[in-house]
C-alpha cells in the first residue's frame, strides 16, 4: 500500500497561533489541494494525523472539528482529491496522552488500523513535533517550509534523515513522480 501521512494545520491549511476553530477560519495554503489530488492520481492513500488541542482546551468542539473536516474535504473533492481518513488526538499538551504528537501513539493507530508497517512512510508535518512523531514511529520525516516550517528549520534538531521541501507541493513533486 503506498502511504503518505500530512499534519493539518501549517501543511494543508493555514495555521493561527489562535488556533483554527471554525470552517470559516480553515484556508488552504496554495497548491496543496493540487497536490493532494496528485497523490491520489499516484496511487497514495492520504491520511491525515493532527494534534487538535482546542478541543481539550475548550475553545471548540467536535462538531465545529467536523465541521472544518467537512469544508477540508468538500475543497479537495473541488480540487480532484481526498483524504482517506484523519486521525486526531483531541487532549491538551498537559494531558499526557500518548496520541499527542511528537509522542507516536497516533501513528502506532494508523498502522495498525491500516495493518500496515510504517517503515518509510513519508509524513509531512511543520513543526518539531511531527517530525519527531515520524521518526519515532520509523516514517520518514518530511519538514514543509509552510506554516512553522521555516522556524522550525532555523531552531534545527530534525531527526536524522528529515527532507526539506518549500511546501507539501513541493515535496508531492518528488514523492508523486
Amino acid at each position: 500500500m503506498k502511504l503518505i501521512i500530512l499534519d493539518r494545520d501549517g501543511v494543508i491549511n493555514h495555521d493561527s497561533a489562535a488556533y483554527i476553530k471554525s470552517p470559516q477560519e480553515w484556508r488552504p495554503i496554495p497548491g496543496s489541494l493540487n497536490a493532494i489530488a496528485r497523490l491520489n492520481q499516484a496511487g497514495f492513500h492520504v491520511i491525515v494525523a493532527t494534534n487538535q488541542s482546542g478541543i481539550g482546551r475548550g475553545l471548540f468542539d467536535m462538531t465545529a472539528l467536523n465541521a472544518i473536516h467537512e469544508k477540508m474535504h468538500k475543497a479537495l473533492a473541488q480540487a480532484g482529491g481526498r483524504v482517506d481518513a484523519i486521525f486526531f488526538c483531541p487532549h491538551a499538551a498537559d494531558d499526557n496522552c500518548n496520541c499527542r504528537k511528537p509522542k507516536s501513539g497516533m501513528l502506532t493507530d494508523i498502522a495498525h488500523r491500516l495493518n500496515t508497517p510504517l517503515r518509510g512512510v513519508p509524513l509531512v508535518g511543520d513543526s518539531i513535533r511531527d517530525l519527531q512523531a515520524a521518526a519515532a514511529a520509523g516514517a520518514a520525516p518530511i519538514l514543509a517550509l509552510t506554516g512553522n516550517g521555516k522556524k522550525t528549520q532555523r531552531a534545527g534538531g530534525l531527526p536524522p534523515g528529515t527532507t526539506v521541501y518549500a511546501d507539501l507541493a513541493a515535496a508531492v513533486d518528488v514523492l508523486a513522480a
